[in-house]
């Protein structure tokens, strides 16, 4: 009994001195393995990637004359058509009858004419010989002169009839491709009111909308690398020929014309490309985009401390954000070295493990 009682206090005082000692230390973080790369200045041209359409170099707008019901469309959006082909045709039956009744006038005045000269022959012929008066004979010669005139009159008349009728039928007035039709049989169209667009055959252009900001840099090549969307593979080769002073309000971007020489048969009208366009080279700091994290709402990447072997956020200020990389414009220097590989493990004052350069 005694020997039982006298173990648990021995028992007790035993675990508090025990619990009154020195804890062991946690174990060290291991060093994150990241891949970095060493800042140098490069030689960079900025390039920017455009999508723009192939449009026609030149369009022709075709109307009628005068105004009508359309009783003929020969024509379909896509269609090629030649110089002087039929487009369309507008109810010609009122024009046709004038033309007759404008024939028939030059007829008769034509007989009148006739008549007059024969008269006017005669009366010179007896006022040769006395056998008329001068009289006569000036009335002879003033039925000639407005005989005369009437035939000029109804020939001008029979010309504008005609070509009134002419009128009625529109006609390309260059080869190209239809691109649209706005007027249907039966239609009643007006004067000048547009019925097809014919994009002329030749050189095409790619028609860009280019933002502001790109178009500010003075030292933009003009020339431009043009190629197909869905097949990269068709390319040619493009030179700005026209860039629009006027900004548009909405999207603020400014239309480029791009003239495409000797477009491949497979960028028709209206298909999809993309133009690279170059500017001017600086010296500057590449990266790949593995390499960015953020510092709050600003861009930034971790640089080592070649000593301690560990780590620091910086912000760094973005020039241009590529396909495959970013410019870097400030906040580096030649010489320091990038993670650009396992930033998510990372923490001001991680200790890193250097695993490959340039990875």
């Amino acid at each position: 009994m005694i020997k039982r009682f006298l173990s648990a206090p021995i028992l007790a005082m035993t675990l508090l001195a025990a619990g009154c000692g020195e804890q062991a230390p946690p174990a060290a973080r291991a060093p994150v393995r990241v891949n970095y790369e060493t800042v140098s200045l490069t030689e960079h041209i900025h390039k920017a990637a455009l999508t723009g359409v192939i449009a026609a170099r030149s369009a022709s707008n075709l109307s009628f004359r005068i105004g009508g019901r359309v009783t003929e469309r020969l024509i379909d959006v896509g269609q090629h058509v030649k110089t002087g082909d039929v487009l369309a045709k507008i109810d010609s039956k009122t024009l046709e009858s004038d033309v007759v009744a404008a024939r028939a006038n030059v007829s008769a005045a034509e007989a009148q004419l006739t008549e007059a000269t024969a008269t006017l022959e005669r009366q010179k012929a007896l006022l040769d010989k006395g056998f008329t008066t001068r009289r006569q004979y000036d009335q002879a010669e003033q039925g000639f002169s407005v005989a005369k005139s009437n035939v000029d009159a109804t020939r001008s008349m029979l010309a504008n009839a005609e070509q009134n009728l002419s009128f009625s039928t529109l006609r390309a007035t260059s080869s190209g491709i239809v691109t649209a039709v706005q007027a249907e049989v039966g239609q009643v169209v007006q004067a000048a009111q547009t019925i097809v667009t014919v994009a002329d055959d030749g050189d095409r252009d790619a028609i860009f909308n280019v933002q502001e900001a790109v178009m500010a840099e003075k030292t933009v090549s003009p020339d431009i690398a043009i190629a197909l969307l869905s097949d990269p593979s068709v390319s040619a080769q493009g030179h700005i020929r026209e860039i629009s002073p006027v900004v548009e309000q909405q999207t603020g971007s400014i239309r480029v014309k791009v003239e495409v020489k000797n477009t491949p048969a497979a960028m028709p009208l209206g298909s999809t490309v993309i133009g690279t366009v170059s500017g001017h080279a600086e010296k500057a700091v590449v990266l790949p985009w593995s390499a960015l994290t953020a510092k709050g709402d600003k861009p930034a990447v971790w640089v080592i401390d070649p000593h301690s072997k560990t780590v620091s956020l910086r912000e760094v200020r973005i020039s241009a954000y590529e396909t495959d990389t970013i410019v870097v414009s400030s906040g580096l220097v030649p010489g320091d070295l990038v993670v650009t590989s396992g930033v998510q493990m990372l923490g001001n004052g991680t200790a890193v493990e250097l695993a490959e350069e340039g990875a």
